[in-house]
Parts: C-alpha cells; structure tokens; sequence
C-alpha cells in the first residue's frame, strides 16, 4: 500500500448505517433545547403537583371547596399537561438524534422516551375523557352548593404521573445501564 493509498483510507468517513439518524446542534442551539427540555419537564412536574393538591382538595374539602377543584381539575389538567408532555417529547427526541447518547443507543434515553409516550398517550386517551366527564358533574355541583361525586380513580393521574417524571430526571441525571445491545462481560 502507498503512502497516498494509505493517507486516503484513513481520511475516508465510512457512511453512517441508515438506522442511526444523527442531527448536528451548534453548542448555543443545543443549549436552548436543553433548557427548553429542562423547563417543560419541570413545568410538568409541577402541573402534576398542582394536579395532586386540586385532587386531594376535591375529596376533603366541604362541599362547595369539593366541587370547585373538581371543576379546576377538569379546566386545569389536560391541555397544559398535553402541551408539556410534547414540548418535551420534542425537545428531548432533538436533544436525542443530536447528541451522543441517541434514541436508542443508551437504555436510559430509551427508558425516558417510553416514559414520556406513555404518558402523553395516558393523558389524552385516559385523563381527557375523564376530566370532560368530571368538569359538567363539577359545575353542576357547584351550582348546587353540593359536594359532587368523585371517580376514585381520580387519585391516580397525579401519582403515576409525578412518579414517572421524577424516574425520568433521576435517568437523566444518573445515566444508568449502559449501551442498548452491550454485552457484559463476565468477571
């Protein structure tokens, strides 16, 4: 081999396979994703807490407290929690296919994109249909000065939720698990 051959072959790029889409992000671009992400997530997280303390507020309080966050539940709950679910789905599919750690290179990354399609997907095929259902009863009640009648499965949005968001951050922060398709090696 010649030193031109030699000197070429080194130099040459060998294309990347089609199944691993890469996307390149100037530092400042990535930096505004990151903190995009960041802030929808925290957003979500705390619409969850405010969604726990309105559930919590509608099953203890007298009757007309009752029917007043169960109607603030049905107004508050899903479009916020739908907006930030995708904000961060984007952001963090971005933040993916621009980084090192990819979609699915990394489990934990994997982890938090199933995570967050779960959860969207739970809020508009589960909480939506529920929360519509429990704004009318709600405002009836509260037009009536009557505590109104709530689905016990109400409690569960709120925790599940809040859970998976906080499992999700904790995956961001500790990285574990390794590569998707690793071997390990036996000691």
């Amino acid at each position: 081999m010649s030193a031109a051959t030699g000197a070429r072959a080194r130099t040459e790029r060998r294309p990347m396979p089609p199944a691993s889409i890469r996307l390149r992000l100037s530092p400042r671009i990535r930096k505004v994703v990151l903190l995009t992400h960041i802030a929808a997530a925290g957003a979500w997280l705390g619409l969850d807490l405010v969604l726990g303390v309105l559930v919590f507020t509608a099953f203890t309080a007298s009757a007309v407290q009752s029917a007043a966050a169960a109607a603030s539940v049905a107004s508050f709950a899903t479009w916020p929690l739908i907006t930030v679910g995708l904000v961060t789905l984007v952001t963090g599919v971005l933040l993916g296919v621009g980084s090192k750690y990819g979609l699915v290179r990394y489990w934990w990354v994997l982890a938090k994109l199933v995570l967050n399609v779960v959860l969207v997907t739970l809020v508009v095929l589960v909480l939506a249909p529920g929360t519509s259902a429990l704004s009318g009863a709600a405002l009836d009640s509260l037009a009536a000065g009557t505590a109104p009648t709530l689905p016990s499965t109400l409690v569960f949005p709120p925790i599940v939720s809040s859970t998976a968001v906080i499992v999700a951050m904790a995956l961001a922060v500790f990285k574990p698990w390794g590569r998707v398709g690793a071997r390990r090696r036996r000691a």
